[in-house]
């Protein structure tokens, strides 16, 4: 580390081969994958090569989120049904709009990724032959799914860092990304540095800027969450996407996130056994009165209202396509528009569903055969589904009960809120990104489609994570950078002091709550164009005036969430353009999204626009559009974001004779 005066700040330079941006499992992954290949490779002092650089070590959707961060989607493992990596990367391209090449990819090298895990100590359960049971998920059409919990995700980073750090890491803790630092233009263009601020440390007048120079970069840093006010993300989940965009990397599948039902108080998703002990669902009023069986009205019977909730436990994204005849999304329907009317809508673990006057009593002999099997294999045939939920998955109970929240005398609040991020920034099969030796790993990388089996983005995190790893240290494993840019350092102090404006009328608080307001009410679950195409029109405005006078500042703390407004601002108008583009070229609902316009068809006769009082109604997805993605890149040049659509690459299909692959492989021709 130098101590250098650049301007009028004290700045901290360090210098590295790699440095990771981000804490979780994927970035934690690769710090260890990386320490591995640099030492096979007889790399001296491997240790010294790597930086991980964090804006918050406990903080992420690997170590405080749910969802379906706890379940691990890997190829299976049962001794007697048998499983390929074909067949695993056509379920992850089943829905259309995902890379064949980073499908295979992700399949051929899944059990390689999860038998490092159990090695590194995530306790996965097996019985006693050794066999790694699964069980279905969500767009699952084979029981590929494992978990250790509720905290699955929390344990892979957290046993990943302990061999970080046994292996000698340095991990940078409390440091918020302001700029990357670029050299070159065209192919040539490479990001060679961050600027970041250490937030502990800022005050008035220091901005405790810490640099980091790199001829590698890995961008792990998860999705932006703080996009959205409805949100499972945990609290602080930011991402880096506004300074990736500006540096120009390319994005793909912006238009796809994915929605679901979450707990709101404490956030959480409420997925599998959660919904398939076939809890209560009612809705209050704003403070808590006048209790409602809301479902009741849409359903035809207990029977088939009941299933339903059951079915939302493995069919749990929001899905269009399964809203039609009384499929299970419905239900994510209805308690959207409970919310839209100003009602609250809660989980009751007490009591088993409660039907109208003309339903019959809660009977699980009434359940359809899905639900009614799969309980009694479960042996979750209790009374009340409190007692179901103690019996299929205690764990699941503990975790609201460590943040106050006691399912046996309290329901729990819920929404339909947004979870994960499909798309993300463009990558090849080694998972980097258009701007070479720069990779993106985890739920930053662009690598799903419309729908994904549900915990398959652990797996492509993992097997991301060892890919990019893997190239670096067959391709760009050169000494520590020598870079230096004194220059743009100095315009990187001369936009953050213009950021801090005490004359400007901005907040960076009450910017961030006006763009979650934007997001969820315009780019989430339901969408319509020209609501969209007026809020790109706000988003730009926004991000215009905050480049013109900045945010007021009154202590030190504002200056974090200042630069994390102004990036949230950029973000979110990329997001915006993708969704335009795609509304305009006909797209119709697909992923976890539903396309409103008036001709289209009904959702079900009761369910009404609350502005018209005009029955809902949606526009089919064109299947058309599959084979093909938006992409969106920043060009600096003009000012503005451009889109262009491009194809869906193939999965590989050529293979070659042992000695070949033997010969390409000593090579380091598989690398070309």
């Amino acid at each position: 580390m130098a101590l250098r005066q650049i301007g009028n700040q004290k700045v901290r330079v360090y210098k590295y081969n790699t440095v990771i941006i981000g804490a979780g499992a994927a970035g934690m992954n690769c710090a260890k994958k990386l320490y591995e290949f640099f030492e096979s490779k007889g790399i001296k002092d491997a240790a010294a090569n790597i930086a991980v650089v964090t804006r918050g070590l406990p903080l992420g959707a690997s170590r405080m989120s749910g969802s379906d961060k706890q379940t691990y989607y890997k190829m299976g493992t049962s001794p007697d049904v048998a499983d390929s990596a074909e067949s695993f990367a056509s379920s992850l391209t089943a829905a259309g709009c995902c890379h064949g090449d980073l499908a295979l990819a992700e399949a051929i090298g899944s059990l390689r990724g999860f038998y490092n895990l159990v090695e590194a100590g995530v306790p996965f359960p097996h019985d006693s032959m050794g066999t790694y049971i699964g069980y279905k998920t969500d767009h699952d059409p084979y029981e590929r799914a494992t978990s250790a919990g509720p905290k699955t995700s929390k344990f892979m980073s957290q046993c990943l860092e302990k061999i970080v750090r046994r292996y000698g890491i340095e991990i940078f803790d409390s440091k918020e990304a302001v700029e990357f630092l670029t050299s070159g233009t065209g192919e040539d263009k490479r990001i060679i540095g961050v600027v970041t601020i250490d937030a502990k440390s800022v005050t008035q007048d220091d901005f405790a800027i810490n640099i980091f120079y790199f001829n590698n970069l890995v961008l792990a840093a998860g999705g932006p969450g703080e996009l959205y006010q409805t949100s499972v993300y945990p609290h602080g989940q930011v991402g880096i996407h506004g300074i990736a965009l500006k540096a120009g990397l390319a994005a793909e599948n912006l238009t796809e996130s994915q929605f679901g039902l979450a707990s709101t108080k404490f956030r959480w998703n409420v997925s599998g056994t959660y919904m398939q002990v076939i809890p209560r669902i009612f809705s209050t009023d704003a403070n808590g009165g006048d209790e409602r069986e809301f479902l009741t009205p849409f359903f035809p019977s207990m029977s088939k209202m009941a299933t339903d909730i059951f079915l939302k436990g493995y069919q749990w994204p929001f899905d269009p396509q399964r809203i039609e005849n009384l499929q299970s999304s419905l239900v994510d329907i209805l308690v959207f528009n409970e919310n839209q009317k100003g009602r609250r809508v809660f989980m009751d673990f007490l009591h088993n569903p409660i039907g109208s006057e003309g339903m019959s009593e809660f009977k699980f002999e009434n359940l359809e055969p899905e639900a009614l099997n799969y309980l009694k294999a479960a042996g979750a045939m209790q009374k009340l589904p409190i007692e179901r939920l103690e019996h299929m998955n205690r764990p699941a109970i503990d975790i609201y009960k460590e943040h106050d929240i006691d399912l046996y005398t309290e329901p729990l609040e819920i929404s339909v809120c947004s979870q994960h991020n499909n798309g993300g920034f463009a990558i090849n099969k080694w998972w980097e990104s258009n701007i070479r030796q720069t990779f993106v790993i985890g739920e930053m990388a662009g690598s799903h489609g419309i729908k994904r089996p549900g915990g398959s983005a652990l797996n492509a995190g993992q097997v991301g994570a060892s890919r990019a790893a893997e190239y670096i240290a067959n391709v760009y494993a050169e000494n520590i950078s020598k870079d230096e840019d004194d220059s743009q350092i100095e315009k990187s102090i001369e936009k953050i002091t213009k950021l801090f404006n005490t004359n400007s009328d901005l907040n960076s608080q009450q910017v961030i709550l006006q763009i979650q307001h934007r997001m969820t009410t315009f780019a989430g679950h339901i969408r319509k164009l020209e609501n969209t195409q007026k809020a790109l029109s706000d988003a730009i405005e926004l991000h215009r005036k905050i480049q013109t006078i900045g945010f007021t500042i009154k202590n030190p703390k504002d200056y974090i969430s200042a630069i994390q407004a102004e990036h949230l601002a950029f973000a979110s108008t990329a997001y915006l353009k993708a969704i335009v583009e795609l509304l305009k070229s006909g797209s119709g609902s697909r992923g976890s999204h539903l396309v409103l316009i008036d001709d289209g068809i009904e959702i079900h006769p009761d369910v009404k626009d609350p502005d018209t009082g005009k029955p809902l109604k949606f526009k089919p997805e064109n299947k058309d559009l599959r084979n093909s993605m938006i992409r969106i890149q920043f060009n600096e040049s003009t000012g503005q974001f451009e889109c262009r659509s491009v194809p869906v690459r193939p999965a590989p299909k050529d293979t070659k004779a042992f000695e070949p692959a033997w010969t390409d492989y000593r090579e380091g021709k598989i690398y070309n």
